[in-house]
């Protein structure tokens, strides 16, 4: 049976005031007169339409993230890092989310998992003052957005729950304004806040639970300088069990006698999707327009950051130990990066190196099943000042897809050669499995603290405590890792299905 088609609806009102109805417009001007507007100007810069009907959430979320200047950390389209509904897969499969709208719960999740520093309450966690206290104070900056999660059949308009940010408040009226995303139904329009109190004090039928409000603003820092939790894949869900449920089983199974022992227990039985769970992200932007691979000062300070965490991370004692591992188990002689005066053949081993770490970082052996195509290349970077930075970019492929790959070499004056001929001439000696040791190095010390419990061995436990211990880590690297282990706790809650009852932060 055909659906009739419909164009726009007619906004009930009283109680909603269009916003371009020349009410609308009063309360406007009177609303930025008394300061409580501004918000409004970065967030109608990057206000849109969801795409799809049930995407209300995605696009407040996208909307509200690109207002506060976050970086996503990955390609949009062609060059460009943006937010689009497309890339908030994370916490909901965007065809369940197209199907039947995302949770309150999901999209605090999403939220965190974007990058954004994210307070949220349900109405049974606040009062319609502590709402008006916080519409207030986002109103009067760019720093913070409000996203409230409503019925929209208290303003006596057809649909149920929805999504939306709000734009601004009037003080005298006490109204906010509701930039409604669903923008082919309604135009934005001011409510009055007590009334869209009453219409987030409702039961979502889905949860069970009250709906409510989140603040999204930036992180005092940018999370993730070096990795990041992608959980774009359905695969994200087995990888987090695996680490937060299977691996202090394993350690509690196993009668472990050494670090070495330890490591095999946890890295021998990396899920097979790994590879797509933990993305490398330290990478070097490109501008388009000239292709000439000159940086600009922001993107010159970012990478010198993280050099300096990079190296943190590898003078760790833990890095060491997993560093020995790996080239215990692989072939190290295998895996040299070495510069030479003829560096044309140098992308040629880097393309074997991109590989090899897909491989390892996979789960499988070898690099049988990846490829790396013709565009793999290297270049060098003069960072504020300080020694040279080696970047090799490549694409691995495989039978599901591709994955571009920037990776930054650290750069050192003297290096070990891996099979034991001591230390190098001043050419520079890279083993590949360094990038992937600094990788693990970071996700076990991410790992919450109960994890090593199981450890039978008192002694052992005690090292092994020692090895992961955040408490004496450098700032830099101490906030990374409390970040990835942050995320790490959200992405599991998602999985047991926790975050519609805590809504709170992660607990590092």
């Amino acid at each position: 049976m055909a659906t009739a088609s419909l164009y726009r609806r007619t906004l009930p009102s009283p109680p909603a005031i269009d916003f371009a109805s020349s009410e609308g417009k009063q309360l406007f001007l009177e609303a930025v007169h008394s300061g409580t507007m501004e918000g409004f100007f970065k967030l109608i810069s990057y206000f849109q339409t969801q795409s799809e009907p049930a995407y209300c959430g995605l696009a407040s979320l996208a909307m509200v993230l690109n207002a506060l200047a976050i970086d996503p950390g990955r390609k949009w389209k062609g060059p460009w890092r943006w937010f689009d509904e497309s890339m908030l897969d994370c916490c909901e499969p965007l065809e369940k989310v197209k199907a039947t709208g995302i949770s309150f719960g999901k999209l605090v999740c999403l939220a965190h998992c974007s990058g954004a520093k994210v307070e949220a309450f349900r109405t049974s966690q606040s009062t319609v003052d502590d709402f008006r206290k916080y519409v207030i104070s986002c109103s009067t900056s760019d720093g913070c957005h409000v996203i409230s999660s409503y019925h929209r059949g208290t303003f006596k308009q057809t649909g149920a729950g929805h999504f939306s940010p709000i734009g601004g408040y009037h003080a005298g009226k006490d109204m906010a304004l509701i930039l409604d995303v669903a923008r082919f139904k309604y135009p934005p329009h001011w409510v009055p806040l007590t009334l869209l109190w009453e219409a987030m004090n409702t039961i979502d039928g889905d949860s069970g639970l009250p709906r409510g409000f989140m603040l999204i603003s930036r992180l005092d820092r940018a999370p993730a300088l070096l990795y990041t939790l992608s959980c774009k894949h359905e695969s994200w869900m087995s990888i987090a069990k695996y680490f937060v449920d299977d691996v202090p089983c394993l350690l509690k199974s196993e009668d472990v006698k050494d670090i070495k022992n330890v490591l095999s227990v946890i890295l021998s039985s990396l899920p097979t999707h790994f590879r797509e769970f933990i993305n490398w992200v330290v990478e070097v932007r490109r501008r388009e327009e000239d292709d000439d691979q000159n940086l600009s000062q922001e993107e010159k300070g970012r990478l010198a950051i993280k050099e300096v965490v990079l190296k943190q991370m590898q003078e760790t004692s833990l890095h060491k130990h997993v560093q020995d591992f790996l080239s215990s188990e692989k072939s190290c002689c295998k895996t040299i990066f070495t510069r030479t005066e003829n560096e044309d053949y140098f992308p040629e081993i880097a393309a074997g190196v991109c590989c090899q770490g897909a491989g390892l970082l996979s789960g499988i052996s070898g690099s049988s099943q990846f490829s790396c195509c013709q565009e793999t290349g290297v270049k060098y970077f003069n960072v504020n000042g300080v020694k040279p930075v080696t970047m090799v970019s490549g694409t691995v492929v495989n039978g599901s897809g591709q994955q571009g790959v920037d990776v930054l070499v650290p750069s050192s004056q003297s290096e070990l050669s891996c099979c034991g001929s001591g230390p190098t001439s001043d050419v520079g000696v890279y083993q590949a499995s360094n990038d992937v040791s600094s990788l693990l190095t970071a996700l076990l010390l991410a790992l919450p603290p109960e994890t090593w419990s199981g450890i039978k061995e008192e002694k052992l436990l005690q090292e092994v405590r020692s090895l992961v211990s955040t408490e004496n880590l450098p700032t830099l690297l101490q906030e990374e890792v409390l970040h990835l282990r942050g995320q790490l706790q959200l992405l599991k809650r998602c999985v047991d299905n926790k975050v519609e009852e805590d809504l709170g932060a992660p607990l590092f």
